[in-house]
């Protein structure tokens, strides 16, 4: 058993590749429909995705514009001229014998994204590259024999790559949360992790920190979750460090993650680039696009998750909170358009907070948000904000009056609360007359004693018997100052 002292000796180095599924309707080159999600087998095909001879491929435009954006996300040039290439390789779910991908002359140039940490910190990685592909199909085993479904082949693929940027299990599902944000934000895919719309491939190593080069890589392939890359690098990495100890000798190799015994499992050597036999694709044209083109495309993009953080400072939330409002892109663009149309802060500030109340316990356990629930109008929560900014709500109140506009957002705030008998009483006149009888409670005696001897302590108990007595309407803050005023402490 290895313990923390000896893992400290190592240094962690990974890279990711990562495959996102392009949200076009029809497949890479074929007119086949892009959605294979509960599909029967090989429905979703054409004489394309099949192979067959004489077949040629027409390029699917709306790929390459999801591309254009990936690229903006990733704060990388788009080349103005880019071209597919053959990779050559037998799988019996690929039935041409190669994969056509972009080896040469990729369509996203080298880029880089700044990664937010949940405890404020943050780093950089960098991009390498992205360049499109096309999808090999499925194979289902069964014992001594194989099912083969066609239905992803041919699916568009961006394969964003990183460089080895990464030095920790945290750093890299640091990473991958925000480039799924980037790419589901930027519209580039749909974003399904179950159904394989993003899967990553991690490159770990472990070499001395003594040592200036880095130690043999092995590559944990389709990995679909969040929590898999992380545990899959935790792994990889003590085992390497494990076989370092030993003497032993680290192999280059494909490993993949098996995720009831939580190991990975060695599935082929690594094959390098001449294996595949790359080679121009005769077949296609080459990409070439214009700066007006792909500065057209990009416009379009909306606004991405390092701009609301960067709008967001002002409302002085804690970097977890940021996060985890912004794993939901409709919350993110409502606090948006709160501290627009509002003009301020607070109000805004207040509304994230409520919110953040509906995001929670709506995340899967990758921490992406399913459903918030938010169907109140821009206009009735800064109502609701102002009455609470008024002393006309107590903060408890809101909270009532938040999920009620929730479930009928046609309804004001004010009418809700008016409904609900929430209106906090402000009047001077009226609360003290409340604060009177209470003080002057002989049940209550030994408690103003108490406050009046200088145990401020009891003071709550006394504010606690005028709500009680006003019904929850009077502002406690007002109910404070005038017991004080009142006993003259």
């Amino acid at each position: 058993m290895i313990g923390k002292e000896i893992l400290d000796k190592y240094q962690m180095t990974v890279g990711i590749e990562c495959h996102v599924q392009l949200a076009t309707n029809t497949k890479l080159f074929s007119g086949a429909d892009n959605d294979e999600r509960d599909k029967s087998p090989n429905t979703v095909v054409s004489p394309i995705d099949f192979g067959l001879p004489g077949m040629l491929p027409v390029l699917n435009r709306g790929a390459v514009d999801l591309a254009i954006k990936a690229g903006k996300a990733l704060n990388s040039p788009i080349e103005h001229i880019s071209r597919f290439d053959r990779k050559h390789y037998f799988y019996p779910d690929l039935p041409k014998g190669y994969q056509t991908t972009q080896m040469y002359q990729p369509i996203i140039g080298p880029g880089e994204i700044d990664i937010p940490m949940d405890d404020g910190e943050s780093f950089k990685v960098r991009i390498n590259h992205a360049h499109m592909e096309e999808d090999a199909g499925k194979l289902t085993h069964h014992g001594n024999y194989s099912l083969v479904d066609l239905n992803r082949a041919g699916t568009p693929l961006l394969e964003i790559v990183t460089e080895p940027d990464i030095h920790s299990s945290a750093q890299a599902k640091a990473f991958v949360i925000e480039l799924y944000r980037l790419m589901t934000y930027a519209g580039v895919t749909r974003g399904d992790l179950y159904h394989g719309n993003m899967r990553f491939d991690v490159n770990t190593s472990a070499a001395l920190k003594s040592s200036n080069e880095l130690g043999i890589r092995s590559e944990v392939k389709n990995l679909n979750s969040f929590r898999s890359v992380e545990r899959a690098i935790e792994f990889e990495f003590y085992r390497q460090v494990e076989l370092l100890e030993k003497g032993e000798i680290i192999v280059q190799e494909t490993r993949g993650w098996d995720e009831s015994k939580q190991r990975t499992t060695s599935q082929r050597n690594k094959e390098d680039s001449q294996d595949y036999r790359y080679m121009p694709d005769a077949d296609i044209p080459p990409i070439v696009l214009s700066n007006e083109e792909i500065e057209l495309i990009q416009s379009s993009v909306p606004q991405l998750p390092p701009f609301y953080r960067e709008s967001w400072k002002i409302l002085n939330l804690d970097s977890t909170v940021i996060n985890a409002l912004i794993a939901s892109q409709s919350t993110a663009q409502l606090i948006q358009r709160i501290l627009e149309k509002s003009g301020t802060a607070t109000a805004a500030r207040r509304v994230a907070i409520w919110l953040l109340m509906a995001v929670e316990g709506q995340t899967d356990d990758s921490g992406i948000v399913q459903n918030t629930g938010i169907h109140a109008t821009d206009d009735h929560l800064i109502e609701l904000s102002n009455m609470v900014e008024k002393n006309e709500l107590s903060s408890t109140a809101a909270k009532e009056i938040f999920y009620e506009m929730n479930r009928r957002p046609a309804v004001a705030p004010r009418d809700i609360a008016i409904e609900k008998n929430l209106i906090q009483v402000s009047d001077e006149t009226e609360i003290f007359n409340i604060v009177d009888s209470v003080l002057d409670d002989p049940a209550f005696k030994k408690a103003v004693m108490d406050l009046e001897n200088g145990n401020e302590k009891v003071i709550g108990f006394l504010v606690g018997q005028v709500m009680k007595k006003s019904q929850g309407k009077a502002n406690p803050a007002l109910v404070q100052k005038l017991i004080k005023e009142r006993l003259k402490i």
